[in-house]
């Protein structure tokens, strides 16, 4: 989602921008889309875990590489920016007579730019987009790099009325939000104990993954008649957000999380695990606090109950999309003029 709002503000500005994807058509984005077809990853969830093919999310991208190498012309391009590795990043350097400046961007990880490691070694880039300073600072003497986040929307996340009824959510109790993927690092089930504690509260979890069912037994221990699990379109977001009473993210260290931004841009009350990463992103106000600490976790979301959602952070503007693609804009147009 990231990649692709970058892409949309980048061709509004006048460049000329493909995105290749494995998603549906795409006719009115400013942007050229071509397909590319792939396998999605619940296929491959019981799929063996072994190198390169590490993750569902590893051997998906193997069929959406396999598919890039029929419709990518490195001749076409005078940059290729991706956040995968290894198979995509593999099929946009392949040989070619012209290449265009290879870009990678961190969204889920820097591992591939900074380990020495069985298939990390094969890294290569022109350009690294670190999202996040703990990856500029670990990058930035190898690496040609740029400190660039990730952003909002300014039009689509803002303070609106809360409408539940549009997701068949509960009216009366406090509603508690987790937007994550089901997997073991966003500790959705850690959350489900926590929200327990309490009283009276409604837990929402927005999102999908190998750990469903796992999370909704645990939910029908713990949260009987509390819980409710939902997956919505990217357009129906902020409506959800604006729905809630807190915003809750469990995961002990995000890359960036655009969940943070995008939480605070709609005024809700924050609470996560309390690192120097985060806190450059959401600054002092939020309720961040040590989530492995049960005890601290209740308290933060007792406070975070206690307030009333307000006006976004001054601090969100920093990261509206327009702003993030002129920082992408800037720095791309020094590594093709360079080249």
């Amino acid at each position: 989602m990231a990649l692709l709002a970058v892409a949309r503000e980048l061709a509004r500005t006048g460049n000329v921008v493909t995105v290749m994807g494995s998603g549906p058509p795409r006719p009115d984005t400013p942007y050229a889309f071509k397909q590319v077809p792939s396998l999605r990853r619940e296929r491959f969830e019981r799929f063996p875990r072994i190198p390169p093919l590490r993750s569902d999310v590893a051997w998906e991208d193997a069929t959406f590489a396999l598919s890039l190498l029929r419709s990518y012309r490195p001749e076409d391009f005078d940059a290729v920016v991706t956040c995968s590795f290894p198979f995509t990043h593999w099929a946009l350097r392949r040989p070619a007579r012209s290449k265009p400046a290879q870009i990678f961007v961190t969204q889920n990880g820097d591992w591939p730019a900074t380990s020495e490691s069985a298939e990390y070694r094969t890294f290569r880039c022109d350009g690294l987009i670190c999202t996040n300073p703990d990856f500029f600072e670990r990058s930035r003497a190898r690496w040609n790099c740029a400190l660039i986040p990730n952003g909002v929307s300014p039009g689509a996340f803002s303070p609106a009325p809360s409408d539940r009824a549009r997701f068949g959510l509960p009216e009366g109790p406090p509603l508690i939000l987790m937007v994550s993927a089901l997997i073991d690092s966003k500790r959705v089930i850690e959350g489900i104990h926590a929200v327990a504690r309490v009283p009276g509260a409604h837990l929402v979890v927005a999102g999908d993954g190998a750990l469903r069912n796992r999370v909704s037994e645990e939910a029908n221990q713990h949260l009987p008649g509390r819980f409710t699990r939902l997956t919505v379109s990217a357009a129906e977001m902020p409506a959800l957000y604006n729905s809630a009473d807190v915003f809750l993210h469990m995961s002990l260290l995000e890359s960036f999380g655009n969940v943070f931004v995008e939480a605070m841009a709609c005024g809700l009350p924050i609470v996560g695990h309390d690192t120097p990463r985060l806190r450059w992103i959401v600054g002092d106000r939020e309720q961040l606090c040590d989530t492995e600490s049960p005890d601290a976790l209740h308290q933060a979301l007792e406070r975070a109950l206690s307030l009333e959602k307000g006006s976004p952070d001054d601090r969100v503007a920093r990261f509206y999309w327009p702003q993030i693609a002129e920082q992408y804009h800037r720095f791309l147009s020094g590594i093709v003029g360079g080249c």
